[in-house]
């Protein structure tokens, strides 16, 4: 494809016209002047035969994988390269999905003459984690003569994957990880551990549910068990992807946080953004700290069914599986089954495991459900239910003074969401179940704590 550049419009102003003209003034200079425009229409119908074949040799390729973080600047590296070294002005354009916004809309690249490939970054940068997908690059040069603009489209087949940034979260927790007892100040270790490590004689003042029946009957004197603490346990990050977290990051940030997030560049838009984007950085963050502590991290995300299972492992590679199968996550407009997700658990995870919920239970219908089908593994397993707070959910008279009418009505509502919220946490801890209402900024630190806690005390 070609089409008329700069170049060949003025010059078409300079002759064309100029003959045109005199020929209609002056009939005896006719002749000369139709000469002129049949020259000038020559050249330009050589130079648009050979624009053609100037892209015929010139190639573009991109990587299959680009890997970024949200947040940050996403290099997309371009390799051109040219089979005669011509030393060509090129052009580019990609036409980049919505969520990918390029740091310039073209590119214009030079390559040097005698060398046949070069390699450009085109930079953009992502708000939103996901897959991106890069199938065409366009390319536009100048032709021999530089009266035609000659374009022509290379398909070049790029996945660019956009994970969660967690370096300002990982930036946080760097306390945290490092309340372990490999420092130089151990910390205390609270209960005498689950596993199972030897026999031994009895001795004065052990608990008599110690005892090892068996092994004194057989022996003819009291034997004792002896535990010791386990190093290797099963955590699991249960995400909630219904319609419970569809809703917008701005129901969970106060007024002046969402006018602050709008106006900085490198934080996504509240109103644009769900809550699940939290819920992502929190799971990662999680297997970080579980890795960090020497235990196993799987994943599990549900809807009106079970979307996705990652049975506990430890090592990078597992941590690289639940990055992949969290990144991608998006919320279904579908009312989460709580029956399907419980049985699938019940029948998947034979081994005690803490399971750490990232839902939201302000329906009371979808809370009562949940409360009802948890039976079946909240005495096998410790379960942990974790919602985003929202603003203005708190006691009635708790709050400032209220000014309008509006206040009103908001304050009554927000104190009967708190007194429904503080039900549904005494029937779960009835249950052995415990309710975290989570900030949105601090989402990470908190569960990590709560595991960490969990740890400590050899809960599970």
């Amino acid at each position: 494809m070609i089409a008329p550049s700069k170049k060949l419009i003025i010059w078409f102003g300079l002759t064309i016209v100029p003959c045109a003209i005199l020929a209609g003034l002056l009939p005896h200079a006719s002749l000369p002047a139709f000469g002129i425009m049949g020259l000038f229409a020559a050249v330009i119908c050589v130079d648009a035969l050979s624009a053609r074949k100037v892209l015929s040799d010139v190639d573009v390729s991109l990587p299959e994988l680009v890997r970024a973080s949200a947040g940050r600047e996403i290099k997309v590296p371009l390799t051109i390269s040219d089979e005669r070294e011509r030393g060509l002005h090129l052009r580019l354009g990609i036409d980049f999905p919505q969520h990918l916004t390029p740091k310039h809309p073209l590119l214009d690249v030079d390559l040097h003459k005698g060398v046949k490939s070069s390699l450009v970054n085109w930079a953009a940068s992502s708000n939103r984690t996901g897959r991106h997908k890069l199938d065409v690059v366009y390319l536009e040069t100048l032709s021999p003569m530089g009266f035609w603009m000659t374009r022509a489209k290379r398909s070049a087949s790029s996945l660019v994957c956009v994970f969660p940034n967690l370096l300002k979260e990982k930036d946080g927790l760097a306390s945290l990880f490092l309340r372990t007892s490999l420092g130089q100040h151990t910390q205390r270790q609270i209960g005498k551990g689950r596993d199972f490590d030897q026999l031994r004689d009895y001795a004065p003042g052990d608990p008599y549910g110690d005892i090892h029946w068996k092994a004194t009957a057989k022996r003819g004197r009291p034997v004792t068990k002896v535990f010791q603490i386990e190093r290797t346990q099963e955590v699991y990050v249960v995400v909630d992807t219904s319609r419970l977290s569809a809703r917008a990051l701005s129901h969970f940030l106060p007024p002046d946080r969402i006018e602050a997030a709008k106006l900085d560049e490198n934080e996504p838009d509240p109103s644009e953004s769900t809550i699940m984007e939290r819920f992502v950085a929190a799971s990662l963050v999680m297997g970080l700290a579980t890795q960090r502590m020497g235990d196993m991290f799987g994943l599990i995300t549900y809807s009106d069914k079970v979307d996705s299972f990652v049975r506990a492992r430890s090592g990078k590679v597992q941590f690289d599986a639940c990055r992949d199968a969290l990144y991608t996550l998006e919320p279904r407009i579908v009312t989460p089954d709580f029956a399907e997700l419980f049985t699938f658990i019940g029948s998947n995870l034979r081994r005690r495991a803490l399971l750490l919920f990232l839902t939201n239970l302000d329906d009371s219908i979808l809370s009562n459900d949940f409360v009802k089908q948890m039976n079946v593994v909240s005495q096998r397993h410790l379960m942990v239910v974790n919602t985003p707070q929202m603003p203005g959910v708190h006691p009635l008279f708790s709050s400032s003074k209220a000014e309008t009418v509006d206040d009103v009505f908001k304050g009554m509502a927000g104190h009967m969401l708190w007194e429904r919220t503080r039900q549904l946490q005494k029937e779960l801890g009835a249950k052995g179940v415990s309710y975290y209402e989570l900030d949105n900024e601090k989402m990470c630190a908190q569960l990590v704590t709560q595991y960490l806690k969990i740890k400590q005390r050899q809960l599970i």
